[in-house]
């Protein structure tokens, strides 16, 4: 098993393929944005993937900005295959993610999770996250 942080340039059409049927198991009915956009430089994506020999099995994005307020992270679509789970795979993938952030000096990193996923909340409390006394709103704009 082997937890990496991806670049566009690390990207071919078999991890193409592997990422887009992986997202699916996280939720098939968002349209998914093409890779190549993700991962272009002024986009400011942390995208790490755990692979096992040649099969990426889980992935978790990390958003960075900067506000008035401080350096800031969002992860982003964190799945593990199915066949995969419960083998501690998104726990590295989040540390991963956690080292960079660390590295990059944000000032914290915020995630949003349903309140039906009790494994990952589970995980990211054990990570140190704890629930914000706020709400979330949400405007779709397409």
């Amino acid at each position: 098993m082997e937890i990496e942080i991806l670049k566009k340039s690390d990207i071919n059409d078999t991890m193409r393929l592997q990422i887009t049927e992986l997202y699916k198991q996280l939720n098939d009915s968002i349209k998914q944005c093409p890779l190549h956009q993700i991962l272009q430089e002024d986009n400011h994506i942390i995208f790490a993937a755990c692979r096992i020999e040649d099969q990426i099995v889980g992935i978790a994005l990390l958003a960075t900005y900067k506000v008035i307020s401080g350096r800031r992270g969002m992860v982003e679509d964190v799945v593990v295959d199915t066949e995969h789970r419960g083998k501690g795979i998104g726990r590295k993938l989040m540390e991963k993610l956690l080292e960079e952030a660390r590295h990059r000096n944000l000032d914290s990193v915020l995630l949003f999770s349903g309140h039906h996923r009790e494994a990952a909340i589970s995980l990211y409390k054990s990570l140190g996250f704890t629930l914000r006394d706020s709400g979330v709103y949400n405007l779709k704009l397409s």
